[in-house]
């Protein structure tokens, strides 16, 4: 029973020491750091997460934005897109009909189109893919 009670005393003895040792660190972390420099640093923090929610405000008004005009879009683009590859199909078809066409004049009256170095000269339209170029007078 007295062994009992010394334990007790020296445990709370401990918690003592413990508290104060604790106590004494807090202290030393607290004369290591400047308020006022934690007062700053938490304003900016405040500051940046306030740009950070009105960012965030903007990008989902835009995302909804976007939305919207998507859908808007979105089936005229596609009767477009369809519009165009049926034209390219059909472009095809012609060009291939043209081709055959000419090669089988070519066949029948050889001297019906020119060769390679005539058709340069005769061949005086534009050049389409070069940029257009402004001159000064």
């Amino acid at each position: 029973m007295g062994r009992s009670k010394v334990n007790v005393e020296e445990s709370g003895m401990e918690k003592g020491v413990v508290e104060s040792a604790a106590v004494e660190a807090s202290a030393q972390f607290k004369s290591l750091i400047d308020t006022d420099q934690i007062r700053s640093v938490h304003q900016l923090q405040h500051l940046i997460l306030g740009r950070l929610q009105d960012s965030n405000a903007v990008l989902t008004h835009f995302n909804d934005y976007s939305e919207r005009c998507y859908s808007n879009v979105s089936g005229d683009f596609s009767k477009n897109t369809h519009i165009l590859k049926s034209m390219k199909s059909d472009l095809d078809y012609i060009f291939l009909k043209i081709r055959n066409m000419k090669a089988k004049l070519s066949a029948t009256y050889p001297d019906a189109f020119p060769d390679d170095s005539t058709a340069k000269i005769m061949d005086q339209r534009p050049d389409l893919e070069k940029p257009i170029g402004f001159h000064n007078k």
